[in-house]
């Protein structure tokens, strides 16, 4: 039986949590391991962020428990001992489902270290399933390769992707396109997909949408632009803005689409590599919105992109946080998160 079967669906992510869970750092596994230190202290912001507003989970190794222990004094803050190789709980953690009893439950998504980039990736493969056991929740094994930083969802039906990540040969390659919307709607209990194109230019996870759109509400989407014709995310962002102007949700609904603007463009100093900088890689909270801000050169971005959040949502709190603690490995806060939402189990 799917969870669709049973009346399990996705919830948004605004809906209230009962709690965050976020991996810690694992050095081997960076990057750039020299920066391990600067890393650690971004995650340390970003969870005593999110303990402002909800109790956060830590998953870490085991033998760095104790350390880590030290490090915050929270009664929010939380530790959950399960080996894994890599920090990104967005895309091996769990899906939480919800009923509509409200009962939890789970999906357990396969997952391949996005298209096989960074071995070894059998630990955090196992992620999911350990906290969905940890938790004690009923579990959904989904056959597929998927991340959660993939899709975003409006609770009513709806899931907004792009065709470059789950399109891409290196997740499913044996699936067509009808196909995987058909274990989308039998796993999340949705009805319609919607395909943006592609993520923004330098995204190593192969175009996540969390990077480039998400709902702000049933019928409403907010999407990060580029007016600068020369920057290679232009046609991209142009090319996903005329798709939703055409586009409907599951009951039929025109989009509203709310336009953030993109950071300057920045690379990095050492590689010359595009860093993905995104203000829609911000992750709901009971009562707020975590934030990546990102300074210097986009200290006006980053005050319009909070200005319109705050219009957008104007009964949560904008809380802040450093977007270039953790960007050099690859992702933001969102990146980083899963949330539990609140249920009767």
């Amino acid at each position: 039986m799917y969870p669709k079967n049973l009346n399990y669906k996705m919830p948004p992510e605004w809906n209230r949590h009962r709690r965050t869970f976020i991996s810690w750092p694992i050095k081997a596994s960076m990057c750039y391991p020299e920066d391990y230190a600067a890393v650690c202290q971004g995650y340390a912001e970003i969870i005593k962020a999110i303990a402002e507003f909800e109790p956060v989970t830590v998953v870490v190794n085991p033998e760095e428990l104790e350390a880590l222990s030290h490090l915050f004094h929270n009664e929010r803050i939380g530790f959950l001992p399960i080996e894994h190789n890599d920090a990104w709980l967005r895309d091996n953690g769990p899906t939480f489902l919800i009923h509509e009893n409200e009962d939890l439950a789970g999906v357990n998504w396969k997952f391949n270290a996005w298209g096989g980039k960074y071995a070894p990736w059998d630990l955090d493969d196992q992620v999911a399933a350990k906290i969905l056991d940890h938790v004690g929740l009923k579990r959904f094994d989904a056959p597929i390769v998927m991340e959660g930083g993939s899709f975003h969802v409006d609770g009513e039906g709806t899931l907004l992707t792009t065709e470059e990540c789950l399109l891409n040969p290196n997740r499913n390659p044996e699936l067509s396109k009808e196909q995987i919307e058909g274990e989308l709607k039998k796993f999340l209990n949705i009805r319609k997909v919607v395909w943006l194109k592609n993520g923004l230019d330098g995204d190593e996870t192969d175009g996540h949408v969390d990077n480039i759109a998400c709902f702000a509400a049933p019928g409403k989407i907010l999407l990060q632009v580029c007016e600068e014709s020369g920057d290679e995310n232009y046609k991209i962002t142009q090319e996903n803005l005329k798709i939703l102007e055409g586009e409907t949700d599951a009951l039929g609904r025109p989009l509203e689409i709310i336009p953030i603007h993109q950071p300057p463009k920045l690379r990095d100093p050492l590689t010359n590599d595009r860093l993905t900088l995104s203000y829609l890689n911000f992750y709901f909270v009971n009562g707020g919105i975590i934030l990546p801000v990102f300074g210097g050169e986009a200290k006006e971005s980053d005050r319009l992109a909070v200005q319109v959040l705050s219009n957008t949502f104007p009964k949560r709190r904008i809380r802040t946080v450093n977007g270039m603690g953790i960007i050099r490995e690859g992702g933001n806060v969102h990146c980083t998160t899963q949330q539990m939402p609140e249920g009767r189990n």
